[in-house]
């Protein structure tokens, strides 16, 4: 049988986080497994391209990562009652950093959300959750908004 005795959580702080949580939180309980809730902000090499004043987006992600630690403090107190959880937040591609940090911390699960994105977003974006799936070298757990 599988030995799962890490579990990556990667959140983006949405409505459908603590859905993603809730199925970390009882995974870890059931398997004994402790988890890291990540959230990655992002960089500002993903705005190359568009047509914003360097001065917005240099504050638009200071104001992200600014509140991304205490957004964690709470959202780990709220979703992960009595559990011992640890909260990390970086900046980067989300993508990149997930597949990264799951190598280096020797993560033996990855639960993420997805968001459906179609149409022009999907195009611009991509899909994270399908990065991470197609490679990640652990499995990968993705939980779809209901």
């Amino acid at each position: 049988m599988a030995t799962i005795k890490k579990i990556l959580c990667a959140v983006d702080f949405s409505d459908h986080s603590p859905v993603v949580a809730d199925y970390a939180s009882t995974l870890a309980k059931t398997m004994g497994a402790e988890i890291m809730c990540l959230y990655v902000a992002p960089s500002l090499d993903q705005y190359v391209g568009f047509h914003v004043p360097p001065s917005s987006i240099e504050n638009f992600v200071g104001e992200i990562v600014t509140g991304a630690d205490s957004t964690m403090e709470t959202f780990i107190e709220e979703n992960f009652k009595g559990m011992n959880v640890n909260g990390k937040v970086v900046t980067g591609y989300a993508a990149e950093e997930i597949l990264s940090i799951a190598e280096s911390e020797g993560i033996d699960l990855v639960i993420m959300g997805t968001h459906g994105r179609a149409g022009i977003d999907r195009i611009l974006f991509g899909s994270v959750a399908e990065k991470v799936v197609k490679s990640a070298k652990c499995p990968v757990l993705t939980i779809r908004p209901a």
